[in-house]
């Protein structure tokens, strides 16, 4: 256990140094992908953001405007147009080809990017968070911390029959998901989707759900999911773990244990240090903010 604590501290100095190198080498083939605009966002998600920063606005309301499935408060979600996924497909291939350092999603994705060490995170992902998920998960997530996502992970992961074709059962180290199909040509590798992590039944239910192209799932991270083998082509998919530290501050999501800080670089895990024992269990930690 020491030595895998030894090993994840040393993770974050070496995503700063391969995120130092790429900044100063790397030539974009596509830079304004970099850079949120709202031309990149489909019309329908634009959509439902109005809705959902308008006066008056609730849950019923917005499950007018979005698919959601079964009672496991998984709901699928329009994200981006099909030609701005397809340019940043093309400049994650691009990266990929190139000689950069490069550092892995995690323990169980070998191929993709890490969104933070391309330059991403403060020009993209940030405001895509902050100005367009979070009026969606703050009506949909309120008991997770919705209204107060204010920290994340973001990566690519990339599926191929000669890479990695699919992902085991797991539950992510996130309050709110966000999975998005960038496309390319591919055929099954649906996810599927069981309990919640902490609500473990004798003989789970899983749900398969189809992905589609330039769209997104919403899902708590805690929600045990995975994703089936694809038969023929390639897919990427676009994951953003989004983190509330008003809420894993009380509890750790993945050891269910009040949080034991250790410094990190950027947003960590999400933790912050404003723990505090003497913070009354009636506050809306949310509006805090």
């Amino acid at each position: 256990i020491e030595a895998e604590v030894q090993r994840r501290k040393q993770l974050i100095h070496q995503s700063v140094e391969r995120k130092a190198i790429i900044s100063k080498c790397y030539k974009r083939k596509h830079p304004e992908v970099y850079i949120l605009q709202d031309s990149f966002l489909a019309p329908d998600f634009l959509e439902i953001v109005s809705y959902c920063t308008s006066p008056g606005a609730h849950l019923h309301g917005l499950l007018h405007y979005i698919e959601s499935f079964s009672d496991k408060r998984i709901y699928r979600i329009p994200v981006f147009t099909g030609e701005f996924c397809r340019a940043f497909v093309d400049e994650l291939e691009n990266f990929e080809q190139s000689d950069m350092p490069k550092g892995r999603p995690n323990t169980m994705n070998n191929y993709g990017v890490l969104l933070n060490e391309l330059g991403m995170d403060e020009t993209f992902i940030t405001p895509l968070r902050e100005k367009y998920l979070r009026p969606i998960t703050a009506l949909l997530y309120p008991d997770l911390g919705g209204a107060c996502l204010d920290s994340h992970k973001a990566f690519v992961v990339k599926y191929s029959l000669h890479e990695d074709l699919d992902l085991s059962s797991h539950y992510d180290n996130a309050e709110v998901t966000l999975n998005v199909s960038l496309g390319r040509d591919f055929t099954e590798g649906n996810l599927y989707f069981g309990d919640f992590s902490q609500d473990p039944t004798p003989v789970p239910k899983y749900i398969e759900i189809e992905h589609v192209g330039a769209q997104g799932l919403l899902h708590r991270g805690g929600q045990i999911h995975g994703a089936l083998p694809i038969a023929s082509g390639e897919r990427w998919n676009l994951i953003i773990w989004m983190r509330s530290s008003a809420i894993r501050n009380q509890l750790c999501p993945m050891c269910n244990k009040k949080p034991e800080l250790v410094e990190a670089e950027g947003f960590g895990d999400g933790f912050t240090e404003t723990l505090e024992d003497d913070v009354p269990e009636t506050v809306n930690l949310c509006s805090l903010g």
